[in-house]
């Protein structure tokens, strides 16, 4: 990573930039504003607030997207409070061990990479559910919550929707994984949960189940239906398409007519004929047969 020591002191300067190339860094040295302010790309900012009295608040609003810390000899509302509403992350003051300003920088080099997995999680989650219809989500729900749907995502997307209407992130589990019981015993009544998966718990293990989410703010999935008497809450949403429903087995017409209604724009008709193994005229028969218009 690039950074960019803003320093008049230059033996301060270059011992900082010394310690950071040994790290792995690349560093230069601006031991003015101006030339701080030149065209340049850096990740991270060392920016001192005491360069013989120049104005140091355009280096902030040209790295403001980046990691700056401020090397600072005393604390003030110019050198520390203004600079950090501006745009700086954190502050150092003089005289201050290396090692403890690399520590500094690498709390936030992973602070920003979280983030951005964050930014990239979320985005990617909103893709995942963008043709689905908001359900009616109450803040006010009531756990432990069943979710009975013959669609997985249907739960998913409720679960998701339910974590973000409470501004409160939820611990995963799947009653697949064997180990997923044991570690539910030891999570706090307090915090969110989504347990996918219910319907492979054998019999004898389900009431063992319930006993131990009976105080959590649980929010737990089926795909099947639910044979034994459950205590809490049950949401079933389910999805008229037969395609998505686990407990039933399409027919040859209704496999045929999903597959020509959701691929029809993707493929040309002589491929998605030979890949439904009939032939072009019969395409165009059981496009009349079923009512199904090709958009041109």
């Amino acid at each position: 990573m690039r950074v960019l020591i803003v320093e008049n002191e230059i033996y301060l300067a270059q011992s900082i930039s010394s310690k950071l190339s040994e790290q792995g860094f690349s560093c230069e040295i601006a031991a003015s504003i101006q030339d701080a302010t030149q065209d340049g790309e850096y990740d991270i900012v060392l920016l001192s607030t005491n360069i013989n009295g120049q104005e140091f608040l355009p280096v902030i609003e040209k790295y403001k997207d980046k990691i700056i810390i401020l090397l600072v000899s005393y604390i003030s509302q110019d050198t520390v409070s203004e600079p950090l509403q501006k745009g700086a992350n954190d502050y150092i003051l003089k005289p201050f061990m290396i090692e403890e300003l690399i520590r500094k920088i690498k709390h936030f080099i992973e602070h920003e990479k979280l983030q951005q997995e964050n930014r990239a999680y979320k985005e990617y989650v909103r893709h995942t559910f963008k043709d689905f219809q908001p359900q009616d989500i109450s803040i006010k729900e009531q756990f432990p919550l069943f979710i009975k749907t013959n669609y997985q995502k249907f739960a998913d997307y409720y679960a998701f929707s339910l974590s973000e209407l409470l501004q409160e992130p939820f611990h995963f589990y799947s009653l697949a994984d064997k180990r997923a019981i044991n570690r539910l015993k030891s999570e706090k009544n307090s915090q969110l949960l989504y347990i996918t998966d219910f319907q492979t718990l054998k019999k004898s293990e389900r009431a063992h189940f319930l006993e131990i989410i009976k105080d959590k703010r649980a929010i737990v999935s089926t795909t099947d239906n639910i044979e034994e008497e459950i205590p809490y809450k049950i949401l079933e949403l389910r999805s008229d398409n037969k395609v998505f429903d686990r407990n039933d087995i399409l027919t040859i017409d209704e496999y045929v007519k999903y597959i020509i209604i959701n691929y029809q724009n993707k493929f040309p008709d002589t491929v998605l004929s030979k890949k439904l193994g009939i032939s072009r005229k019969s395409l165009w028969e059981k496009r009349k047969k079923y009512e199904i218009f090709k958009k041109k």
